[in-house]
């Protein structure tokens, strides 16, 4: 019968590495750190474009974290809001005007928060609007601009000043 015998620090003879060995984690640093400081110069030549892209995602990553919140409270006080809109309904002996005001009020809305709405682009409204009560759009109408004011040789233009 024959010993075998470990010695410290001799792995299995499988032939290959071994991955408890430290040469293979050892390896793994080398090429996690020769891939990052390859990628640093790319990350430093973008510039105003690497801004603008970081600046996008941390607005999405915000939106979808705040969404997560949002969202279900949304949900419940829309939820809650058919239940009371059909009690309403009912009590009523069928006024679906009364039923129509409460599911406008409670069903409309904003359920996702997106990051349009987190850079003030558009309005957040956990309450919703009926159709007619949105503002009126006004086009804004140029307004010429007037030539300046003329000054005598006093100094003073026509105000006086």
């Amino acid at each position: 019968m024959t010993i075998w015998l470990k010695r410290p620090g001799q792995g299995p003879t499988t032939g290959g590495f071994c991955p408890k060995s430290g040469w293979f984690f050892r390896g793994l640093l080398v090429g996690v750190l020769a891939v990052t400081l390859m990628g640093a110069p790319s990350v430093g030549l973008a510039g105003e474009k690497a801004a603008s892209v970081s600046r996008e995602s941390g607005l999405g990553a915000a939106a979808a974290i705040s969404s997560l919140v949002y969202g279900p409270v949304k949900v419940i006080y829309a939820l809650g809001g058919l239940v009371i809109g059909s009690f309403a309904w009912i009590f009523t002996a069928g006024d679906s005007e009364v039923a129509e005001m409460v599911f406008t009020r409670s069903l409309r809305g904003t359920y996702v928060i997106t990051p349009e709405i987190l850079v003030g682009d558009e309005r957040l409204e956990f309450i919703g609007r009926d159709s007619y009560d949105e503002p009126a759009r006004t086009e804004t109408v140029a307004v010429a601009e007037t030539p300046p004011a003329t000054s005598d040789d006093s100094g003073y233009d026509e105000m006086g000043w």
